[in-house]
């Protein structure tokens, strides 16, 4: 396979991006995620190249590369389909909080099962268990076409919320000094410099939009992002805030009351820069999501369906995220629990972190089967919950419980 032509590569390349496109159309109709059938897509492409004696060893950073630059584009991507309004506060704040204190108590349960089964430290346990919590924005935000309006907006905050407070926490637990009071306030120093420093950011981006006369300009500001989210992972800084918060302020430009900054850069000038920045943005994510969804699937053996201890652990991780999911929706948010309850899956988010665990705090008992197991199983709960929630919007009947909710149906 080595040995093939460029000619051979670009066919296979966009025979990919094709496949990526068609998987897309039919999950709308076949309710299955785009991104399940990129990942099935990976597995039987390794089943036929290794039923043909034809393996290709992919090097783990190209799969890493490909990771944090999706990670950047999904969380810009998000920034940028997060509305503020008054209107929007109470929506916005049970999203924040589902987000928060179901991360929390799914990571103490995961890291109670890691610890009971592995026997390793519990710091540890609990830095594998924080990429185990986060539920994948990249995967939920392509899949929910075929739900209401309010249940979309729920989840898309929700999943963008929990991929913030993932990547915060992970950065935390990963650092040198954790859990001491000058660790505590470094992190919390570096937090607001970031939001700070996001702000100083966003007006230069926004000079260079507007202003520049240079047709090819867009990349030039995703190549800044992602230079501006290296530097700051170097200076041990959580610069996807900067990322968000640009993203955030270019889709609420009419909120801010600065005078001077309304003159400078009036809501005419920003809407059609807005609008291209999110076409090209859902363009670039898709292609990176394609590839390394196909990659991931590639690198998955499907043997560890064969080891007890993977399907043991992983299944008591699952049920766990099910479980705290379910009865948090039903009991806290009070709202209707199909099909939020299953809309859980781990994917890109999980997958770039574990390439991020310093060597010191990884498992030697921990198999990456339980990972793939986890996405797997999750990617198809929610497929589950697509498929059966087949009523059109308009037609599902709430409980009685729920009728005075108006934000989330």
């Amino acid at each position: 396979m080595e040995k093939l032509t460029a000619e051979y590569w670009l066919i296979i390349i966009c025979s990919v991006v094709i496949l990526s496109y068609f998987f897309s159309i039919i999950s709308r109709y076949i309710r299955v995620p785009s991104v399940l059938l990129l990942l099935f897509g990976g597995i039987f492409i390794r089943w036929f190249s290794n039923l043909n004696n034809v393996y290709y060893n992919i090097p783990p950073k190209m799969v890493e590369l490909l990771g944090v630059v999706g990670l950047i584009m999904i969380v810009l991507e998000a920034g940028l389909d997060l509305k503020l309004s008054r209107d929007k506060f109470k929506l916005i704040r049970e999203s924040f909080f589902s987000a928060l204190i179901i991360f929390v108590l799914s990571a103490g349960l995961i890291t109670a099962i890691l610890n009971y089964w592995l026997n390793e430290k519990v710091i540890n346990c609990l830095v594998y268990a924080i990429p185990l919590s986060i539920i994948s924005s990249s995967i939920v935000i392509p899949s929910i076409h075929s739900l209401s309006a309010s249940k979309k907006e729920f989840l898309v905050y929700e999943a963008s919320f929990s991929d913030i407070i993932g990547i915060l926490v992970f950065n935390y637990f990963t650092a040198e000094e954790v859990l001491t009071g000058k660790s505590i306030l470094l992190f919390g120093g570096s937090i607001i410099f970031s939001i700070l420093l996001s702000l100083v950011l966003s007006v230069i981006l926004f000079i260079i939009m507007a202003k520049t006369k240079l047709n090819i300009k867009f990349f030039l500001i995703f190549s800044l992002l992602i230079l501006i989210y290296t530097s700051g992972k170097l200076l041990h800084l959580p610069s996807l805030i900067i990322i968000i918060m640009f993203g955030m302020m270019i889709n609420n430009w009419e909120l801010i009351r600065f005078k001077w900054i309304q003159k400078l850069f009036p809501i005419k000038q920003i809407e059609p820069i807005r609008e291209l920045l999110h076409s090209i943005t859902a363009e670039s994510s898709f292609l990176i999501r394609t590839f390394f969804f196909i990659l991931f699937g590639y690198s998955i053996q499907l043997n560890f369906l064969s080891e007890p201890n993977i399907l043991n652990v992983g299944s008591m991780v699952v049920a766990a995220l099910f479980i705290v999911r379910l009865l948090y929706l039903r009991f806290f948010v009070h709202t209707n629990v199909f099909p939020e309850s299953f809309f859980l899956p781990r994917g890109l988010i999980t997958i770039v972190l574990f390439y991020k665990i310093p060597d010191k705090m990884k498992l030697n008992a921990f198999d990456d089967g339980i990972l793939f197991f986890i996405i797997l199983t999750t990617s198809i709960i929610m497929t589950i919950g697509m498929i059966f929630y087949k009523k059109k919007p308009e037609q599902i009947l709430e409980e009685s419980a729920f009728a005075e909710r108006n934000d989330i149906r």
